[in-house]
């Protein structure tokens, strides 16, 4: 599958060829839920809590004798209908981690970089380096490749850090090296930019 080499101009500088076996499969809806059910069950801490009346302190005395005061029977201040007293069924701490099947996470990311090549989102693009850090030099790129103002992901060969930081400040761009990129990444963004130099590396993940 050839497609279009774009400079930092937004000039189309050549071809390159995708691999049909990546960039041309039949999307799967259900392997790319999983893989982002998963990758959001994954960032959770699992570590809110609450203290179950055993757990709160004091509470050891009987607030008042047993009969004769008129008011209900109370064993402890501590009793989960009392102010200050114990949470009854609270969370605890746990894991929500999830693991796919190395198969499975691998289809779920062809899926969606080919699911953005059919709906005409993923660019190539070549030579994407600055001289300092400047985020004018990063807006002036998405305006050449008329992207500016769109959620966008730059996947680069590594983590140049003039490139990285001249993009952190723009609202909904986001760059990450080619080959840690998930597939909830290459979904949350609707247009996908990626470097030409770190398309081997991306292929090679596979």
């Amino acid at each position: 599958m050839l497609v279009n080499v774009y400079g930092k101009n937004g000039s189309v500088t050549g071809q390159v060829e995708l691999p049909e076996e990546v960039f041309n499969v039949e999307p799967s809806e259900h392997a790319m839920y999983l893989a982002v059910k998963a990758y959001l069950a994954n960032q959770r801490q699992g570590t809110a809590k609450t203290k179950v009346r055993s757990e709160v302190r004091g509470g050891g005395k009987k607030p008042w004798k047993q009969k004769g005061r008129g008011t209900a029977r109370a064993g402890s201040s501590r009793s989960p209908v009392w102010v200050g007293g114990g949470t009854i069924h609270g969370p605890r701490p746990h894991l929500y981690k999830q693991y796919l099947p190395a198969q499975m996470k691998k289809l779920a990311r062809k899926s969606a970089l080919s699911l953005r090549v059919k709906e005409e989102n993923l660019l190539v693009i070549e030579g994407l380096a600055f001289d300092g850090i400047k985020t004018k030099n990063m807006i002036g790129v998405m305006k050449a490749l008329k992207i500016d103002g769109q959620k966008s992901l730059f996947m680069l060969k590594d983590s140049d850090k003039n490139v990285v930081l001249s993009a952190r400040n723009i609202p909904n761009v986001m760059t990450l090296p080619a080959t840690i990129a998930s597939t909830y990444d290459i979904l949350n963004h609707k247009n996908i930019i990626l470097s030409k130099e770190a398309l081997q590396d991306l292929v090679q993940t596979f």
